[in-house]
């Protein structure tokens, strides 16, 4: 597919992301959008541009305005209703900050966004995010499920708790929510058995 920008000129908007959003996310969501974008009947060309450019502002405040506008600068010579489906994608790819989606495009890359954020590899960004920041790997689960999240107290538990787990019911389309059930079990399955570990329970 003949898209305006290519993954290895994407790759160079992305050199100063943190792991957990470093390109590697971007291939990611890439690979989940293009497999839901087909099963969903969504135009192709519109979604996998947006999923490129999505988080290319991801170290600025509102990074989904602020990726927005700069992928509008980057393509400006295409036809303006391309550029207005793309732009929007990006304004709406984050689930507790408007825009809300109105495009299958846009639910999709929503949701191949937040996929990328549960099941095995939703733990390992949650464990990188923690070691980046310095933030203790463990809380007791009991104990979060008490607590307000706040960055004065943060780990994966609370990450898990009160974010993560419940990523899957807010999912828009049919192939995702199936792609996020297998995905929520695990990631349920591993902060159960971590408790247990960290408490010498096995």
């Amino acid at each position: 597919m003949n898209l305006p920008i290519s993954v290895d000129e994407a790759r160079r908007l992305y050199e100063e992301n943190d792991s957990a959003h470093a390109f590697d996310h971007v291939l990611r969501v890439y690979r989940l959008a293009e497999h839901i974008g087909r099963a969903e009947g969504a135009d192709l060309r519109v979604l996998l541009t947006a999923v490129l450019l999505h988080d290319i502002a991801r170290e600025e405040p509102n990074h989904h305005l602020r990726g927005a506008e700069r992928a509008r600068q980057l393509l400006a010579e295409y036809d303006s209703a391309f550029v207005d489906a793309v732009v929007h994608c990006i304004e709406a790819h984050r689930f507790r900050k408007g825009p809300k989606p109105r495009t299958l495009e846009a639910r999709i890359l929503q949701d191949a966004d937040k996929l990328d954020a549960i099941g095995a590899i939703g733990v390992a960004r949650a464990f990188a995010h923690a070691g980046h920041y310095g933030e203790p790997l463990w809380a007791p689960l009991e104990e979060v499920k008490r607590s307000e999240l706040d960055n004065t107290s943060h780990t994966p538990v609370h990450e898990y708790w009160h974010k993560l787990r419940h990523l899957a019911e807010r999912l828009h389309t049919p192939t995702a929510r199936a792609i996020a059930r297998e995905r929520h079990a695990f990631m349920e399955a591993f902060f159960r058995r971590l408790d247990e570990e960290c408490r010498g329970e096995r």
